[in-house]
């Protein structure tokens, strides 16, 4: 029996991914963050509806929050609960961690945008979190640029 390769099993683990998060920001260091769910989110989590676009967490009082996080509700899975998709959700991190990124975000103008939602090792969903700076829009140019000609250039040392 074959054994997978690490990167399809990190492959399945993931749940969602914030594509546009790395179009738009400048992201300069990365946290991981436990996440407060109901038992109808984690249903709907595991058959793959949700939607990270347009989300970001905050600090109120001391506590991190992830907005504008939606979650499709399963029909079957939430017979008896009035499910809401875009509820404000709890962040889970250490004290210290909430304390560094809210001296961060105060004073040199970062923002805490979701990169990608995925289950841990020991099944419980995880937020990967990214202190980013936005992009102007001739960064995102430059981007696109350099993207492209990483891409000739692979193509040009194969032949």
């Amino acid at each position: 029996m074959a054994k997978k390769s690490k990167k399809s099993s990190d492959d399945d683990r993931l749940i969602i991914k914030n594509r546009r998060a790395l179009h738009d920001y400048h992201i300069e260091e990365t946290f991981e963050a436990g996440i407060a769910l109901q038992g109808w989110e984690v249903k709907s989590l595991r058959a793959n509806r949700a939607n990270l676009n347009d989300s970001y967490a905050l600090v109120r009082k001391n506590e991190l929050w992830l907005l504008g996080f939606h979650i499709s509700a399963l029909e079957t899975a939430s017979t008896h609960v009035k499910p809401t998709p875009t509820r404000t959700r709890k962040l889970l991190l250490h004290r210290r961690e909430i304390d560094k990124l809210l001296g961060l975000i105060k004073q040199q103008g970062y923002t805490l945008i979701p990169l990608k939602l995925y289950w841990s090792k020991n099944n419980k969903a995880k937020v990967a979190l990214g202190l980013a700076k936005g992009k102007q829009t001739h960064d995102k140019r430059a981007a696109s640029k350099e993207r492209d000609w990483q891409r000739q250039r692979e193509r040009l040392l194969k032949q």
